[in-house]
């Protein structure tokens, strides 16, 4: 079956937050029948019934399964306990989910080996009750999984040769490339652990990648990082996915070109 376009939600978070329904039919309208939504687990059903009422399904989502807290992607942390994978899993069948994705693990916690043979050990124990329920388990890294080297391997492929074969990864793109590391050679080497990626694309300009969110993303194909190439290094590729940290144009239109795009590389 050959992979699908998908959208990460959290690309229209604002718009989600204030019109769950009304942006969903702007995604549907831009030619999107599948997504990947976060922060799921609180509002399972009516996301459930916005999603269907749209015609787009959620073959994945991401929600934290080797964390105790909430910990946002800028370091900041919060005091928000995160569910237990039980209660994931069930808010992921309400969905009809095939994966669960954990999308953030802290820097601090890629220092060390022992500390990813952790992260591997809550994966796998994740995967463990996942397979019960008829669900996978992935991890979706960011650049500081690229820049940790344990004796010249990065901490994400340390991380990979740790996990049960049952625990999947959904690699970003632009945050291998960002991370100093080739995306094409990095899929080439996880093979067919690698069954989604962020197809998400940036100029990797000097002057913008000191903010956060990153100021340098642009629509899918009009960046530096190669995504068909990448795309054609992943043989088991189920979902590309767009995603925008941050995009200070049109998002709805951004999201839409970076489909076309996807679309047509993977025809």
């Amino acid at each position: 079956m050959p992979a699908r376009t998908s959208i990460q939600l959290f690309t229209l978070r604002e718009a989600l937050e204030s019109d769950l329904d009304g942006t969903l039919a702007k995604v549907a309208a831009r030619g999107f029948t599948a997504a990947e939504p976060y922060d799921f687990v609180r509002r399972a059903e009516p996301l459930a019934a916005a999603l269907s009422s749209h015609g787009i399904s959620a073959p994945s989502g991401h929600a934290f399964l080797a964390s105790e807290s909430f910990v946002n992607p800028d370091g900041s942390g919060t005091t928000l306990p995160v569910p237990p994978p039980a209660e994931v899993f069930a808010a992921a069948k309400t969905l009809g989910m095939e994966i669960v994705i954990d999308p953030y693990t802290a820097p601090e916690r890629w220092e060390t080996r022992e500390q990813i043979e952790e992260t591997a050990r809550l994966l796998n124990t994740a995967a463990e009750i996942g397979e019960g329920e008829g669900i996978r388990v992935g991890y979706h890294n960011h650049a500081h999984e690229l820049e940790a080297r344990f004796d010249g391997v990065t901490g994400l492929e340390v991380l990979a040769s740790l996990l049960d074969p049952r625990v999947v990864l959904e690699v970003d793109l632009y945050w291998v490339k960002r991370g100093g590391v080739d995306p094409v050679e990095l899929l080439q080497r996880l093979g067919d652990r690698v069954v989604a990626v962020h197809a998400k694309d940036g100029t990797l300009d000097p002057g913008a990648l000191a903010a956060y969110p990153p100021a340098d993303q642009v629509p899918a194909g009009e960046g530096v990082v190669p995504l068909a190439e990448a795309i054609a290094a992943a043989p088991a590729l189920e979902l590309a996915i767009v995603e925008f940290d941050h995009y200070d144009g049109d998002l709805f239109d951004a999201i839409e070109k970076s489909r076309v795009h996807l679309d047509g590389i993977l025809r």
